[in-house]
């Protein structure tokens, strides 16, 4: 056998040289020089807090978007040994010694870098010239702004890498012939980049969304292919389906698995989220409830946490001060014991669960567990209050009805201290009342009143705490309207006095309540999607419309002692470049649809696929990627632009070879357009040149230097006179 083998072995290898070369080009431009400022930079001081929180595997949650993002600036991190101890406060601080700051960087400036060959092949894929690509991969090799945001330990450049890689990846797929091997692997691989782009920012979404279209479109072509048997056909649409839409489905699931896995430790966003979910992390609630009793039951001593966390968490309160006889605007009150919610920890938060018939405050033997349908009285451990409410109107919600601890004042106002307890997330009619696991509803038996969180503050009288009412327009799920019991004992003292040191004890029996996968998942991500912290005004905040004429700037760092400085800024000769072909191209494709509907065919029919191909990649691309912040009610950036940029950018070289192939028939106008080609590169480079000290934040300029540098009245470029 191995006589039959021919020496020697030969592997010969094709290497695409201009590849190479732009590609080296980009590692350089964005890891030349990382390390520098040993600072923190803008958003570093947002994702830096974090990584922090990943290396110490500490929950956290971060609403902007899901965790893949913070995963792979926490592997930076772990690649340099990073311990987390830094205290992410301030931009501009000084990094310690500790702080791998070149570790750190070094992700985001592989993916800026590995975004020009990607350009580059994008170009070829959509069937253009190997010159084209060249061209479009040098505009993203000299754009300063995406040469700035990938220098840093921001997020934007491995979002923009895995949105190119995924184009790539289906274009490669579209162009590879059906049904081989290579195609069904650059497919996965678009799904797999597809849920990357998601995972790492949710803006990936849009152009997930444009690139399921698009394949939308060609496999409704496929379909119509009579050329094909059934078979084939159907495997295919099976096969796009999973690839496109089940695999990144559940890659997104994976990164979340993931993240609760290594986050498992209690945080500080913890009370964001539902009892049972702090209880299944480590230290925090988990050791204050480990060993609680599960099943509440009459004498159960508890509190009582409203589900809703707005504005804030908090749980059921009262304190040994009454309502006001009358309030500021007149309104007269029953003058009874005040119950409000409280947003921390206290003694007068615990309630005890008793029987209306029976009058013992004890649990009983065997115990009589709580369920569904019963009818309680909620007795305030630490003064004795019955939990009360009635007609009179709540001090800030006079639509609603005014929660009490009951004081019998001998005056026509009986005691209404009854409620029926509706678990909202029963399994069976006759569920009984777990800890932390039932979401309850208290509906008052005499009013039908829901007790209900209103989410107003009380004025000083009632110490700035939660406003609580019995709300009779209650319908449907609402969040204020929930409670769980988060601590929970068996009460079995028969005394008050024995009872407030019973209160203030810990409480024992082990109950294991560890929730599924499952359940964190849809809880974190609809706490992620809803739970929106205040956006506040920015000094560099900008609106859409100033970003397509670079309107704005960004200045990510400034030197305490000196006028070095980084700005994100981008090339201007580029933008103004991008917005013309932009404008150029809508030209061109209105009036060659108009014609086309004439039946007047100006350029093959091949060619006219190709320029439409191109317009959903590359005009599509920055649609998808800008319109959608003009809905947004967030505060915005400019790097917000740049996932658009980028594919506008492409659309340069484009729309150029297009002219020169189809417009341009005379030898003359083509030399013409050669000389306006070199022209505008050689403007693109001496932009970059010229604004290079703002992106690598060296040499220091002087303070003329950086005044003519100031080609907009509006960008903020600052400087000291010496």
């Amino acid at each position: 056998m191995l006589t039959s083998i021919k020496l020697p072995i030969v592997i010969r290898a094709e290497i695409n040289l201009v590849l190479v070369v732009v590609t080296a080009l980009g590692l350089l431009s964005r890891l030349y020089g990382i390390n520098f400022p040993k600072a923190v930079v803008f958003d570093e001081v947002y994702y830096g807090q974090f990584v922090s929180l990943y290396t110490k595997q500490v929950f956290f949650i971060d609403e902007s978007g899901p965790p893949l993002g913070h995963m792979i600036l926490a592997f930076g991190a772990y690649l340099g040994g990073f311990d987390g101890n830094f205290i992410w406060n301030r931009i501009g601080a000084e990094y310690s010694s500790n702080v791998p700051v070149w570790s750190l960087r070094l992700i985001p400036a592989l993916a800026g870098s590995l975004c020009v060959p990607l350009c580059y092949l994008l170009v070829v894929e959509l069937g253009y010239s190997h010159l084209t690509a060249l061209g479009a991969a040098l505009l993203f090799l000299m754009e300063n702004s995406l040469i700035v945001q990938s220098r840093f330990m921001l997020l934007e450049s491995v979002l923009i890498f895995f949105l190119l890689l995924a184009v790539v990846s289906y274009l490669r797929f579209h162009n590879a012939q059906r049904g081989s091997p290579v195609s069904l692997a650059w497919l996965v691989l678009t799904g797999v980049t597809c849920a990357c782009a998601v995972g790492v920012k949710y803006m990936g979404l849009f152009t997930y969304f444009l690139l399921l279209g698009l394949a939308a479109v060609h496999t409704w072509q496929l379909i119509g292919d009579r050329a094909l048997r059934n078979s084939v056909v159907l495997m295919q649409v099976v096969t796009r389906f999973l690839a496109l839409v089940v695999l990144p489905l559940l890659l997104y699931l994976g990164f979340f698995y993931v993240h609760l896995n290594l986050l498992y430790r209690s945080g500080p966003h913890d009370q964001m989220m539902s009892s049972a979910f702090q209880a299944s992390l480590e230290g925090g609630l988990a050791r204050i409830t480990q060993g609680q009793p599960l099943e509440v039951v009459y004498g159960s001593q508890v509190t009582l946490r409203s589900v809703s966390s707005k504005p804030i968490p908090c749980w059921l309160h009262s304190h040994k001060a009454n309502y006001p006889i009358r309030y500021e605007n007149g309104r007269g009150s029953s003058h009874q014991q005040q119950v409000t919610c409280y947003p921390f920890k206290d003694v007068n938060n615990w309630w005890i669960i008793k029987d209306p018939g029976r009058q013992d405050l004890v649990v009983s033997s065997p115990p009589r567990p709580v369920r569904h349908g019963d009818v309680v009285q909620l007795l305030h451990g630490m003064t004795s209050r019955l939990l009360n409410t009635h007609d009179v109107a709540a001090p800030m919600s006079p639509h609603a009805q005014e929660v009490s601890g009951y004081i019998d004042f001998n005056v026509s106002m009986p005691a209404q201290n009854l409620w029926k307890v509706d678990i909202a997330n029963r399994e069976a009619e006759q569920d009984v009342w777990k800890t932390i696991l039932s979401e309850v509803r208290l509906i008052h038996i005499n009013t039908s009143a829901v007790l209900k969180l209103s989410g107003s503050s009380l004025p000083e009288w009632g110490y700035r705490q939660l406003e609580v009412v019995g709300d009779k327009i209650y319908k449907g799920y609402q969040p204020s309207g929930v409670w769980n019991v988060e601590e929970h004992r068996y009460g079995r003292s028969l005394e008050q006095r024995e009872r407030e040191l019973e209160l203030h004890s810990p409480t024992h029996i082990d109950i294991n309540r560890n929730l599924t996968f499952v359940a964190k998942f849809l809880e974190l991500q609809w706490k992620m999607l809803t739970v929106k912290h205040e956006d506040s005004e920015h000094k560099y905040s900008s609106s859409p419309l100033e970003w397509i004429t670079m309107n704005t700037n960004i200045a990510y760092w400034l030197h305490p002692a000196s006028n070095a400085q980084i700005h994100l800024i981008g090339n201007f000769v580029t933008w103004t470049l991008a917005n013309l072909a932009l404008v150029v191209y809508v030209l061109l494709f209105l009036s060659y649809l108009l014609r086309r509907r004439r039946k007047i065919e100006d350029i093959p029919e091949a060619s006219w696929c190709q320029l439409l191909q191109a317009g959903v990649v590359c005009a599509g691309g920055w649609a998808v990627n800008y319109l959608p912040f003009f809905m947004m009610e967030k505060t915005l950036f400019l790097y917000h632009y740049l996932p658009a940029l980028t594919f506008q950018i492409l659309l340069i070289p484009v729309v150029l070879e297009h002219l020169h192939t189809h417009m341009l028939r005379c030898a003359s106008l083509r030399c013409a357009l050669h000389g306006v080609v070199l022209a505008g590169l050689s403007s693109v480079y001496l932009s970059f040149r010229t604004f290079s000290p703002l992106t690598y934040g060296q040499p220091e300029l002087s303070a003329e230097q950086l005044a003519s540098l100031r080609w907009r009245d509006s960008w903020d470029i600052l400087f000291r006179r010496r």
